[in-house]
């Protein structure tokens, strides 16, 4: 849920485009539900029959004739507007086996043809090895009818077993099946980094069939306009992303819809710094400027490493780091701000004679530890970025009086996040805290060890 977090990374487009332009074109007539392709029922999605119904172990010729416009008119309209752009053809493997003019067409255009999966249908009822064995058919068959092996896998109808298998194929430079972002980025699984370059159901034409979709070519260009001013804007502020768009030749490909697709690359066309790319071209300059980089994941830690590594963050109270752990921790802990609010969760959950555990655990400032040296690492180096390791005599005196009154008045050590303060900060805050009531001050102690634990859990997690 976290993704790139507040900074996304810059893409570094080529020649210092502020957007990449990514138009895909989804190859799907021919490989649809049909009982001619060994189906138990005919197609129902994505056509001009919306809310049609899947006819079990039935021809539906209505249906049929929509999917073949897409591969006898569609098709070549939007080649003839399209084949002077570098673009994506998702082509479903079957499909394309049975259009030999059409792939040569794209292949003629210098299309980059990913994979679409073996079949345009639904794999979310379908377990792990079938789609395995699917996915292994559709590699074979494109590459029977390609001349080569897809490099790029967006199956659409997908189920949680899709992103695994791609990645555990290990020969695609990208999979498209996640909608989850505006830049492309790695997804661990196992010892793979699989770069995900996310696709796009809103900037789609699918919306031509959906309820409360697009109803006219205006509200599609009126759309996709939006989108790419948005997007432009961010990268002339110096925050380039990616703009997906995504076709279908039974779709966008019928004469009034066209038009609008037609001015709204001529719309494209007429701003500096657009990088018009295929998806295989994005993969391949992601993973060369973004290499994977490995990072610490505490979500993944076996709980006695987690434990260990953090449980010194909250001071000798490695409690917190335990019950943390135990907690629903996933990548958007993997961060400082993520793990932080995981530990302080449990830490204000926490009865307050727990809590109050870990307020006696801090150390005096200046105090009889930090003469003796006798400080954790973490502690004295918070106390040296203040100056209190270097104090004079006089200041040490009075440091050791303040912590004297302020232990008899509230019964536990002062406490505050010195990284946030100075000497002077720290001795002001002394004199004024002091005269709170102790309910007040452990409500303020505790605030201010969360602070600390904040600036530790940077320290640790720098990159994240």
């Amino acid at each position: 849920m976290r993704g790139y977090g507040p900074t996304p990374p810059d893409p570094s487009w080529p020649n210092g485009a502020k957007i990449a332009v990514q138009i895909v074109m989804n190859y799907e007539e021919g490989g649809e539900n049909n009982i001619l392709h060994g189906d138990k029922a005919s197609e129902a999605f994505l056509s001009e029959i919306v809310g049609a119904s899947a006819w079990d172990a039935q021809r539906h010729w209505n249906m049929e004739s929509i999917y073949e416009y897409g591969a006898r008119a569609g098709f070549w309209r939007l080649h003839r507007l399209l084949k002077d752009l570098p673009i994506t053809v998702y082509g479903v493997a079957t499909a394309l086996a049975r259009s030999p003019e059409q792939v040569a067409a794209m292949q003629e255009a210098q299309w980059e043809i990913a994979s679409h999966g073996l079949k345009w249908i639904e794999y979310k009822d379908f377990t792990e090895d079938e789609e395995r064995d699917h996915l292994q058919q559709a590699i074979a068959l494109h590459r029977e009818v390609t001349g080569e092996r897809p490099r790029g896998w967006y199956t659409g109808r997908c189920s949680d077993h899709t992103l695994k298998l791609v990645a555990e194929e290990g020969g695609f430079a990208y999979c498209a099946d996640s909608y989850a972002d505006d830049l492309p980025y790695y997804e661990r699984i196992g010892r793979h980094d699989q770069l995900v370059v996310p696709y796009t159901l809103d900037c789609n034409d699918m919306r031509f069939a959906t309820p409360q979709g697009f109803n006219s070519g205006d509200q599609f260009e009126t759309y996709l306009r939006d989108s790419f001013d948005a997007l432009y804007a961010e990268g002339v502020d110096g925050a380039p992303k990616m703009m997906s768009v995504g076709l279908h030749c039974r779709l966008v490909g019928r004469p009034g819809r066209v038009q609008a697709l037609r001015r709204f690359l001529d719309y494209v066309r007429g701003h500096e710094g657009v990088w018009f790319a295929t998806r295989e071209e994005i993969a391949d300059h992601w993973r060369k400027t973004h290499p994977p980089a490995p990072r610490t994941r505490p979500s993944l830690m076996e709980k006695q490493t987690f434990t260990e590594t953090y449980g010194g963050v909250f001071e000798h109270s490695p409690w917190v780091a335990e019950r943390a752990w135990d907690l629903e921790l996933g990548p958007a802990h993997d961060s400082a701000a993520g793990l932080h609010a995981a530990m302080v969760r449990v830490f204000r959950a926490a009865p307050s004679a727990d809590r109050l555990e870990v307020l006696d655990a801090h150390p005096d400032l200046a105090g009889k530890l930090a003469a003796a040296k006798r400080l954790t690492k973490e502690s004295a180096s918070e106390q040296a970025s203040a100056g209190l390791d270097a104090l004079t005599d006089a200041e040490r005196a009075t440091f050791t009086q303040m912590n004297e009154d302020y232990i008899t008045k509230h019964g536990f050590p002062f406490i505050i996040a010195v990284r946030d303060n100075t000497k002077a900060s720290i001795m002001k805050a002394f004199l004024r805290r002091i005269n709170n009531t102790s309910e007040d001050e452990f409500q303020e102690a505790c605030t201010q060890v969360e602070r600390i634990a904040f600036h530790r859990l940077t320290d640790m997690l720098p990159d994240a």
